[in-house]
């Protein structure tokens, strides 16, 4: 059987390899591009809206992208970086609008204030601490900070109705902070792809054998999940975009850049609310600060979402323990994953993790009454019927070799690109898919350089994304321009 012949193979049906087949689309539309999905529809991993986040990650209400250093200054660095990234995922999504590729922007992307809410006199000062601070940069200066219980009775009326009087509470705000369902978003740009030449779609398509030949280029072998077909495919580019799943299909490119990764699976549920009543009284993402020993990816939050069209309120997420890479995955996935060349990371990540292991298999002999409490720290008034219990996605930690050969549970995300260029791989988690449009430019930053330095490339990529090459850190004006355009353009700025 002759091999089906492509420029590039995109690993799952997710948002980073949507975002990827979007870009390179612009960028050379001669380019044939298959993407290859083990189910049988696209977006129904991490990427689903039950399964993400859809925050909008962009460091306004997350406590953990602005630790407090041990001389009591809290650092914002991280919330800066991750802010302006995701101000690039809007500048792209407002092109794709703009030029009728996506939808009306209401499908996918939703204005939804993004509070931080705290108690207690300690963690009151950091918030005060972390708003001054942030505010002073242009990127926040729209951030409004209150004490004021009469304030917050109009912020986020839930969270402070029948709470202790007496009770020191403090909250910011960001008005244009938005609620994304990725799953939406990824569905739709798959849709347009599919709607041009020279793009292929295979579901129900695991990828069961992947290796470079003498010339550079892939061979992939995927087989059929419901007919038992296989099907040979080569490709001069390769990008693994497919969740927890990416590690494993790393691992067996067996490029040298792959050595010493190993992953570290947590698990997630929410506590979901659908009652008319009690989601009507309540719109916007408001995060507290995570408990001790708690991972960064379960900061508590009470989260206003839109999901398919219709309005949740979510509470969580509850993390656990798990040997599974993937939600609908394997329970031998985190074993398989063992090999001699992250062997040493992945022991010493685990004898160097024992608080948070028992952490997390703690949390998921958690009754619903002891989780209901927990979101009683939050919502006073909440009652037990009206919430029910929802898996999320599995998350996969990345752990990568340090210096001394042992290893380190790293909380982010990373690409591992093949010194080649011809192959990438997209691993870990938050801020993860709000950040898709800046961590794919990476990659053609890495795999596609020639290209990309190219003055046609160069400026088509300025077209779908105004800031690229500059700073939206440094430069207020340019931010200024750029967010004026994407708040119209996606509906961000109207209440």
């Amino acid at each position: 059987m002759a091999a089906r012949q492509a420029d590039v193979v995109l690993v799952g049906g997710g948002v980073m390899s949507a975002t990827l087949g979007m870009m390179l689309r612009q960028l050379d539309p001669s380019l044939d591009i298959i993407m290859v999905e083990r189910l049988d529809h696209v977006a129904h991993e991490s990427t689903d809206g039950w399964n993400n986040a859809g925050t909008g990650h962009a460091g306004y209400c997350e406590l953990n992208y602005t630790p407090e250093t041990e001389d009591g200054d809290v650092a914002v660095d991280r919330a800066l970086a991750i802010n302006a990234q995701f101000e690039v995922s809007l500048q792209f999504w407002s092109y794709l609008v703009e030029q009728g590729m996506l939808p009306d922007p209401a499908s996918f992307i939703n204005r939804t204030p993004h509070q931080s809410f705290v108690w207690g006199e300690k963690d009151v000062a950091f918030l005060r601490r972390r708003w001054e601070k942030l505010k002073a940069h242009h990127l926040f200066r729209e951030m409004e900070y209150t004490e004021s219980t009469d304030e917050l009775a109009q912020w986020m009326p839930l969270i402070v109705k029948n709470r202790a009087p007496d009770q020191p509470v403090a909250a910011t705000r960001i008005k244009h902070g938005a609620d994304v369902d990725f799953g939406s978003l990824t569905r739709s740009m798959v849709k347009y792809l599919q709607s041009q030449p020279n793009f292929e779609l295979m579901l129900n398509s695991p990828v069961h054998y992947l290796a470079q030949r003498d010339n550079g280029r892939w061979k992939v072998r995927v087989r059929n999940q419901k007919t038992g077909e296989l099907k040979k495919l080569e490709a001069g580019f390769v990008f693994l975009g497919a969740g927890g799943g990416a590690l494993p299909l790393l691992q067996k490119s067996g490029i040298e850049e792959a050595r010493g990764y190993g992953g570290f699976p947590v698990s997630g549920q929410w506590l979901v609310c659908q009652n008319p009543e009690v989601v009507a009284r309540h719109h916007s993402k408001v995060y507290g600060k995570a408990p001790i020993g708690a991972p960064p990816m379960s900061v508590p939050h009470l989260d206003t979402r839109i999901i398919n069209g219709e309005p949740a309120l979510l509470f969580g997420p509850f993390a656990g323990f798990t040997t599974r890479f993937l939600k609908q995955g394997s329970a031998f996935d985190l074993f398989g994953s063992v090999k001699p060349t992250n062997l040493r990371p992945m022991l010493s990540v685990s004898k160097d993790n024992m608080d948070l292991t028992r952490y997390l298999i703690k949390e998921v002999f958690q009754s619903h009454s002891e989780r209901v409490a927990a979101l009683r720290n939050f919502f006073p008034d909440a009652e037990e019927k009206n919430w029910k219990l929802q898996n999320a996605g599995q998350r996969v930690q990345i752990i990568k070799k340090d210096a001394n050969g042992r290893g380190k549970l790293e909380f982010g995300t990373e690409i591992v690109a093949a010194k080649d260029g011809s192959l990438a791989a997209l691993l870990g988690a938050s801020p993860g898919a709000s950040t898709a449009a800046n961590a794919m430019i990476n990659v053609l930053e890495r795999c596609f350089a020639d290209k990309l330095h190219s003055p046609q490339w160069a400026e088509r990529m300025r077209d779908l994304v105004p800031s690229y090459g500059r700073s939206l850190v440094d430069d207020e004006a340019l931010l200024n321009s750029v967010r004026e355009r994407t708040l119209s353009t996606l509906k961000l700025n109207e209440d």
